[in-house]
């Protein structure tokens, strides 16, 4: 009979190993075998019920204590910018104990609401009771919800607003947080399925009537969680900075910098001034300046603007507002080069030989006043010969320099050869009260050509420079498309009758032949989007391994800083590299260089889907008034649900399901990309021309459904059926059947 230890030896061995606390494990620590496994299940009761332990499933822990390694909640940032966490399960009689995170340089991005493995070890005589550093990242908040709140007698019922979810939650009378019937909501779950088999949610948030036009951008920041409202602290130190002055910088502000943007751009953070160089050595050559808004001078790291900057990560636009990394004090005002009055700026200037190559560059601190703000159909209208007066001052110094230097850059282009993609991008517009008035295709024009090479370069140089001073950076990373990405687009090259070259060192240049040869055929815009899909998602990191798109060794963003974190800390590495002043690289900044491209690129995604997501709801609130309507367009996409259509009016993308393609079986071919009928044998695949009717158009989901009417020109056949609507089995197999016999003859002709 082995010796049982004592309730305190017990409570010690608890204490000592967290992760050893089961019946079984304590029992193997002292040795304890056979029938005295009963005398320890009772002293473990005893101590249960006397309040020194409590038992979670199989295992017993300290109440009062928390364990080594404990699961917690990040609650937010103290104002030194260190994250603060609590436990999610305490159960002691004191108060709940504050934990802070200390973060190691590889750890990921963490956020308020994420939930966290950490390892944790007590302290004394701080503010908090726990130090914890983190094993990995284990969730984020409950599970949420973004839906139509329906009232039943029960309490009531959410209907979700995400495309294909056509799930329920069920809320409980006591969840319902005063919502109202047909009312936008969102809800986080709140229990397991009920006997319905509904998940449980408590509503969180009210945010009004779904239908109002300007609802539509509103329910995209809420469903992705984009931070939207500027705590009060980062308002008030944005509200108390002041314009920045000469001192340390080189006065830039009798320099003709102008701004080129959009008609409607809320905020003005480049701008640029060209001339011929006068250097005998560099004949035909010329000079390029772009400037940047100084934000570094505003956002310095550690303070409260730092912290919200990087957790938004980048500021998010809507056809109907913007959500700006940074408050409008700095964002609309103190980092926006406006016209006439004096800005802050960090500028480089580039030395380029007469075909477009760069010579030399050097960047400065500098104090800029622009004399003029822009838009691009005002500066392409002066230069094809009818300037406006605010253009007509400017052509002989200002703009026409500028093209000129444009034409050397555009053929240095040329013999790089970045990827050379042609998709038109779809611009909703929109009148005061957020009801879209109409989808067009936003214009191509040279004078977006000429800004885009500008910072191109300037986003080169930077690279360049802070690779040259050994500074830390993030770089602007692309790498080359994955092989298997690059046999799927080889096989819709194909079926275009079109080739994509195998063995070889795939460069962009490749790519590029491919798109001409689609260019002005029925295929190009499926041969866009095919190449578009191959390509690896870019991100930014601080290694670099080069831009695969834009045919370039190395490649940072410098340009952007008020809208994008990592331009800011390429900003920062510029200034500690040149020594311009306290307020560059921070050694935090260094350490989390990683976690920090990690969770600025997860920002970028996050505000790409958004920004998508409002675009589909506000096309499908457009088309809801056209239903029934006859439409043309192209299959862009086939799947075993359906097909996927982009319609040629507006770009809108609309599904038609299988189950609307006649009363037939469709047998997919996930291969080919087709859907092939069992009776009539027709062949559904990428890039054919159709003609569809709106059958329905959800403004709330931003989901399209269509039905096939003609496909190629030919009227869609019907298939029989067996008079309940569905195919015979036997159909299925002839479908296969054929379906593998047009594979057979698809790939003999390819050989």
């Amino acid at each position: 009979m082995s010796k049982l230890p004592s309730k305190d030896e017990i409570l010690q061995w608890i204490s000592d190993n967290p992760t050893l606390t089961s019946k079984r494990d304590i029992a193997r620590a002292f040795g304890i075998k056979g029938a005295d496994r009963i005398d320890l299940k009772r002293m473990l009761k005893e101590l249960e019920a006397e309040g020194h332990l409590e038992k979670r499933k199989k295992t017993y822990r300290d109440p009062d204590r928390l364990p080594p390694v404990s699961v917690l909640q990040i609650t937010g940032q103290t104002p030194d910018g260190e994250l603060t966490a609590c436990p999610l399960e305490w159960h002691g009689e004191g108060e709940e104990p504050k934990v802070l995170v200390i973060p190691k340089a590889s750890d990921p991005a963490l956020g308020e609401g994420d939930r966290i493995l950490a390892r944790l070890a007590e302290v004394k005589g701080e503010s908090h009771q726990y130090e914890g550093k983190l094993i990995r990242r284990i969730g984020t908040n409950p599970l949420k919800v973004m839906g139509i709140f329906r009232k039943r007698a029960e309490g009531g019922r959410i209907l979700p607003i995400d495309k294909g979810n056509g799930k329920e939650w069920r809320v409980a009378p006591d969840a319902v947080n005063g919502a109202k019937d047909g009312e936008l909501v969102e809800a986080e779950q709140a229990g397991p399925k009920d006997r319905l088999g509904l998940p449980s949610a408590r509503i969180v948030q009210r945010l009004g009537d779904p239908t109002a036009p300007k609802a539509v951008s509103l329910i995209a920041i809420h469903q992705h969680g984009i931070p939207d409202d500027f705590p009060d602290e980062v308002i008030a130190e944005a509200d108390r900075m002041k314009p920045a002055g000469l001192t340390g910088r080189e006065d830039l502000r009798d320099m003709p910098l102008i701004t080129i943007d959009p008609a409607d751009a809320r905020d003005h953070d480049d701008a640029c001034y060209a001339h011929a160089d006068d250097d005998p050595k560099n004949e035909g050559g010329h000079i390029i300046w772009v400037a940047i808004a100084d934000v570094a001078h505003y956002v310095t790291p550690g303070s409260a603007l730092d912290h919200e900057a990087r957790k938004r990560g980048n500021s998010s636009y809507f056809p109907d507002r913007v959500v700006p990394m940074l408050p409008d004090r700095l964002s609309g005002d103190l980092c926006s080069l406006h016209e006439g009055v004096p800005r802050a700026c960090i500028a480089v200037r580039m030395q380029i030989d007469a075909h477009g190559e760069k010579i030399s560059h050097r960047f400065v601190r500098g104090l800029m006043r622009s004399p003029a703000s822009l838009n691009y159909r005002e500066v392409q209208a002066a230069i094809d010969g009818a300037p406006n007066e605010k253009c007509a001052p400017l052509m002989d110094d200002v703009i026409r320099p500028l093209y000129a230097a444009h034409a050397a850059l555009a053929e240095a282009r040329n013999r790089r050869q970045p990827l050379d993609l042609e998709l038109p991008e779809r611009k909703v517009e929109l009148n005061d009260e957020g009801k879209v008035m109409s989808v067009n295709f936003a214009d191509r024009l040279e004078a977006h050509k000429l800004i885009e090479e500008c910072m191109v370069l300037a986003n080169v140089a930077a690279a360049e420079t802070l690779i040259a001073k050994k500074s830390p950076l993030l770089f602007r990373v692309h790498e080359d498309p994955p092989p298997e990405k690059l046999d799927s687009l080889r096989e819709v090259a194909q079926s275009a009758g079109l080739v994509l070259a195998k063995g070889q060192v795939l460069k962009t240049q490749h790519l590029n032949q491919l798109l001409r040869g689609a260019r002005d055929t029925d295929h190009s815009e499926v041969i866009n989007m095919a190449t578009l899909r191959a390509m690896t998602q870019a991100y930014y990191t601080p290694s670099d391994f080069g831009h695969f798109g834009l045919a370039l060794k190395s490649y940072g963003h410098f340009t952007s800083p008020i809208r994008r974190y990592a331009d800011l800390i390429v900003h920062r590495s510029l200034i500690s590299a040149h020594g311009w002043g306290e307020d560059g690289l921070s050694p935090r900044d260094i350490d989390t260089l990683q976690s920090t491209g990690e969770h600025i690129s997860d920002t970028e995604r996050r505000s790409m889907m958004a920004e998508r997501d409002t675009n589909d709801r506000y096309l499908a609130a457009f088309l809801s008034e056209r239903v029934g309507e006859e439409f043309t367009g192209r299959i862009s996409g086939v799947a075993k649900f359906g097909a996927f259509v982009r319609l040629d009016e507006t770009g809108a993308d609309g599904l038609i399901p299988v189950r609307s393609m006649g009363r037939e079986f469709f047998h997919f071919d996930g291969d080919a990309a087709t859907l092939t009928g069992s009776d009539t044998g027709i062949v559904i695949g990428l890039g054919q021309r159709v003609t569809a009717k709106l059958s329905e158009a959800a403004p709330v989901t931003g989901g399209l459904t269509l039905e096939l009417i003609s496909l190629d020109g030919k009227v869609m056949p019907r298939g029989r059926s067996d008079g309940r609507g569905r195919s015979p089995r036997r159909k299925q197999g002839q479908a296969k059947r054929k379906a593998d016999k047009t594979k057979r003859k698809v790939q003999r002709r390819r050989s």
